[in-house]
C-alpha cells in the first residue's frame, strides 16, 4: 500500500514540476523581448548608436537614451500627454456609450432591435484601414482633421462594436431578478442601472476600458493619416519619427527607450486590472 502511495506522490510531483516548468518557459519566452529592449535602452554613449546586437550594455548602464527622447519633435512628454488625452477620452466615451447601449439592447424591446445589433456587430468585419479615407473627408468637412478630438472620435467609433457586444452580454449574464427587485422597491431605470447593474457588470466595463486604452495608446495608422502637426503627434508617431528621421543614422538606444516608455503604462494597467479583465471575459463575453 505504501509503495502505491509513493508512486502516486512521485507522479504528482513530476506532473507539478512539468506544469510549473512549462509555465516558467512560456513566461521567459514572452518576457524575453521586453527584457532585451529594456537592456538595449540602457547602453551608453557611442555604444547606443551601434547595431542592436548584443542588446545588453557592455560599457556600463546609462540613462542618456531616455534623456535624449525629449530632444525629438515636441518632446516625449508632450507626445505622451497627447496620447494620454486621446486614450483617456476614448476610454471615457467608449465606456459610457457602450454601457448605455448594452443595457438598452439587453433589457429593452424596440423595433428592429436584433437588426440594429447585428449591423453593429457586422462592422467588426470591416478593416478600419479601408474606411480611414471617408473618415478623413468627414473630419475635414467638420473642421476636426488634425485634431486630438477628431482622432478620439475615430477611436471611439472603432471600439464601439466590440464594446457594445461585450456590455450587452455582460448585462445578459446578470439575473433579471435583481433588476425586478430594485423596481419593486421603487428604483427608477437610471437608479437601477447605477446602483444595481453597474456593480454587477464592473468586470465587463474594465475589459471594455482596457481594450479601448490599449487600442488608442498603441494604434499607429489612424494618427499617421489624421494628424500632420508635429506638436499633436501621439507617442507612437514620435517613436516612429525617431526611427526614420535621423538621416540614416539610427539611435537604437533612444528607439528602444521609446518602446519601453510606451510599454510601461500598458503593463502597469494590465497588472492592476488583470483579475477584472479575466472575469469580464469569462462572465460576459462568452455568454449570450
Amino acid at each position: 500500500m505504501s509503495l502505491v502511495t509513493g508512486r502516486k506522490k512521485s507522479r504528482v510531483i513530476r506532473g507539478q514540476a512539468a506544469y510549473h516548468g512549462t509555465g516558467i518557459a512560456i513566461a521567459i519566452f514572452f518576457l524575453a523581448p521586453f527584457v532585451i529592449t529594456l537592456l538595449a535602452s540602457l547602453r551608453h554613449g557611442t555604444e547606443a548608436r551601434l547595431p542592436p546586437l548584443p542588446p545588453w550594455p557592455t560599457n556600463g548602464i546609462s540613462f542618456d537614451s531616455y534623456r535624449s527622447l525629449d530632444s525629438f519633435g515636441a518632446g516625449i512628454w508632450q507626445h505622451t500627454l497627447n496620447s494620454l488625452i486621446v486614450s483617456v477620452a476614448t476610454v471615457v466615451l467608449t465606456v459610457v456609450i457602450s454601457l448605455l447601449a448594452g443595457y438598452g439592447f439587453s433589457r429593452y424591446r424596440f423595433p428592429m432591435k436584433n437588426v440594429f445589433f447585428i449591423l453593429i456587430i457586422a462592422t467588426l468585419m470591416i478593416p478600419f484601414q479601408s474606411i480611414l479615407t471617408p473618415l478623413f473627408i468627414i473630419l475635414a468637412r467638420l473642421g476636426l482633421n488634425n485634431s486630438l478630438f477628431g482622432l478620439t472620435l475615430v477611436y471611439v467609433t472603432l471600439q464601439l462594436p466590440f464594446s457594445v457586444f461585450m456590455m450587452r452580454n455582460s448585462f445578459e449574464a446578470v439575473p433579471i431578478e435583481l433588476e425586478e427587485s430594485a423596481r419593486v422597491d421603487g428604483c427608477s431605470s437610471f437608479g437601477t442601472l447605477v446602483r444595481i447593474m453597474l456593480p454587477a457588470v464592473r468586470p465587463g466595463l474594465v475589459t471594455v476600458g482596457l481594450f479601448a486604452f490599449l487600442a488608442s495608446w498603441s494604434e499607429f495608422f489612424a494618427p499617421l493619416i489624421l494628424l500632420n502637426s508635429t506638436g499633436k503627434f501621439t507617442a507612437i508617431l514620435a517613436v516612429v519619427n525617431l526611427r526614420t528621421a535621423s538621416h540614416g543614422s539610427i539611435d537604437y538606444a533612444a528607439l528602444e527607450a521609446g518602446v519601453v516608455f510606451m510599454a510601461v503604462p500598458c503593463l502597469v494597467l494590465f497588472a492592476f486590472l488583470q483579475r477584472s479583465y479575466v472575469r469580464g471575459f469569462t462572465s460576459g463575453a462568452l455568454k449570450g
